[in-house]
């Protein structure tokens, strides 16, 4: 009789270890597995159930939960002015996100620990738990102003505004876009298939040209070049006479540089001021040259380039170049060859010149709260790096300013307004028209606002020049930041 029994028992202890062990199989190893699996449906219908904070900037709503009155889709995401700020908010669809709604996920539906206390005060008194808010550092009125100004073009291309003071990101705004309204359905039939168009579409509408693509910066690139040269030898000025021969011989090839349409540049002999001015190519060509690849890249990097950054949206590293010869040298000296920047990265190339040549880590969220207004986090802007002395940054203001004033930037002069700015015109090498550049700042005395704007394949003839089809954006912009 004892016998079966403890065969009896064994096999019900062994049919429950097998049991527990599969419960932590399923809990521990599988959990995530199961969790994301497209069959799913609990987690699908539990994403609408939740009413997600808001994002904001300044006094406008960029994104919000709408009670749909639906039992199974409570709440659905609802953008606003989807199209201005979709490669800002991103979007909230059925089994993803994207831009702040992703980088702040667990903020936004109430999940994070840093809302522990507010979800137990609302356990206790029976109230329905909302997500925290977000609020932005973007300026709505010069958001618009980059954003209308830019689809005037009728061209791809992105705009960023900083201050140069904190860091904080006033503007930025990429073309073409999209509608994050199409993206945040509940059918995910439709979703999809939208998405999927968007994917496909050879203009790249999902692609954030202000963050995440690097061009090739042309002349914008000039003044950290100028900046090399100052910062080498602090006796040097904007009026210090540098070699401006009409065409540069350079090394190991046939290829020698020449200024824009093989002009003259002066008599030959030039002030660094005249050279940026009018953008003349062989004297930065030749001071790369005389400088070495090792200082100028040193000085890129004191402007932040290469490094990755989160503002929180992830920005990919620009670059310089690797090393080659002197002749690639000086062709990425003049923002061509290798060199790529993202908009984000010139922009913050004129702040931190703005800035008495303090480079600050540039960042898009103001502050977040919880629903009922208490904040839990707040914007503390930090240096990035020391790109340049504050006398040199002075000098670069100074010949800046110049550009503007006398040279190839005069459409971005604002009455009453002393603006600094560079233009710049980069071939590209698929045979389709430049790119047109203009980074800026003003006012030059107290600058409050730092600009960069890039149009894809500008036009062709002059038209394609930085300075007549992005100084006029980058205007508007800082008009709209300086309320002029």
């Amino acid at each position: 009789m004892n016998g079966p029994l403890k065969r009896a028992a064994v096999a019900c202890l062994l049919m429950f270890g097998l049991l527990m062990i599969n419960i932590n199989y399923l809990q521990g190893v599988r959990a995530e597995e199961l969790r994301e699996d497209a069959r799913n449906t609990r987690n699908f219908y539990a994403r609408y159930e939740i009413e997600r904070g808001r994002i904001t900037a300044g006094n406008k709503v960029l994104a919000e939960s709408v009670d749909t009155g639906d039992s199974r889709f409570r709440f659905q995401r609802r953008y606003p002015e989807g199209e201005v700020y979709a490669h800002v908010t991103g979007f909230f669809s059925p089994e993803s996100e994207s831009g702040i709604e992703a980088t702040h996920d667990s903020l936004l539906d109430g999940s994070d620990a840093s809302l522990l206390i507010r979800r137990s005060l609302d356990l206790f008194t029976n109230k329905h738990t909302k997500g925290a808010n977000v609020d932005l550092t973007i300026v709505p009125r010069a958001q618009e102003a980059a954003h209308n100004a830019l689809r005037r073009s009728n061209k791809r291309g992105a705009v960023v505004a900083l201050d140069p003071r904190t860091g904080a990101i006033l503007a930025l705004v990429s073309l073409p876009t999209y509608d994050p309204n199409k993206l945040s359905k509940t059918d995910k039939g439709d979703v999809f298939s939208f998405y999927n168009k968007l994917d496909k579409d050879k203009t790249q509408p999902l692609l954030n040209r202000a963050l995440n693509q690097t061009y090739p910066p042309g002349s914008t690139y000039k003044v950290i070049t100028a900046a090399a040269f100052l910062e080498d030898d602090s006796s040097r000025a904007p009026e210090t006479i540098v070699e401006a021969p009409q065409v540069l011989d350079l090394p190991n090839t046939t290829a020698d540089l020449p200024n824009s349409g093989g002009a003259a540049c002066g008599t030959g002999q030039v002030t660094l001021t005249f050279a940026l001015e009018r953008s003349c190519n062989t004297p930065f060509g030749k001071i790369a040259m005389d400088l070495g690849y090792d200082a100028m890249l040193e000085q890129a990097e004191r402007f932040g380039i290469g490094e990755s950054l989160q503002v929180p949206l992830g920005v990919v590293a620009s670059d310089f170049g690797e090393k080659e010869d002197d002749a690639a040298l000086a062709q990425a000296a003049i923002g061509q060859r290798s060199n790529r920047m993202t908009p984000l990265q010139m922009a913050m190339v004129a702040a931190g010149i703005a800035n008495d040549g303090t480079v600050m880590k540039p960042y898009l969220v103001n502050k977040i709260a919880d629903s009922e207004g208490s904040v839990i986090e707040e914007a503390d802007p930090d240096e990035l790096t020391e790109a340049v002395s504050p006398e040199t940054a002075r000098k670069l203001r100074e010949m800046m300013v110049s550009v503007v004033r006398n040279g190839t930037a005069h459409l971005a002069q604002i009455p009453g307004v002393e603006v600094g700015g560079k233009t710049g015109t980069a071939e590209t090498a698929d045979g389709r028209p430049p790119h047109a550049w203009f980074i800026s700042f003003a006012p030059a005395q107290d600058p409050q606002v730092a600009v960069a704007v890039i149009v894809e394949s500008g036009s062709a003839g002059t038209e394609a020049s930085g300075g007549q089809t992005a100084a006029p954006i980058a205007k508007a912009v800082m008009e709209a930041v300086l309320d002029r």
